[in-house]
């Protein structure tokens, strides 16, 4: 699951923010390190994540430690479907 959850985020950043290129990143990259998003740039991938994996991203949950690389953000979509899941 976290593979496919990175493979279609590394998909959305590269048509959104690297213009189609090839998304190099590794999976523990920072995104705002690695300059490929900005704060307006995390609004857009929090669209994106809820859309595509059916999960509502709170306020308080919009911290590096949840989105700021690929691993974080699939480690962050499993537990938020694993809870909606215990709901």
């Amino acid at each position: 699951m976290s593979d496919d959850v990175i493979a279609r985020v590394r998909a959305f950043i590269a048509e959104n923010f690297l213009m189609g290129g090839d998304a190099t990143l590794a999976e523990g990259d920072s995104l705002m390190r690695a300059h490929v998003l900005d704060s307006t740039g995390f609004l857009e991938l929090v669209g994106f994540l809820e859309n595509a994996f059916d999960i509502q991203v709170e306020d308080p949950e919009m911290i590096p430690e949840n989105l700021d690389s690929l691993r974080a953000i699939a480690a962050y979509v499993a537990r938020k479907r694993a809870n909606a899941g215990s709901a």
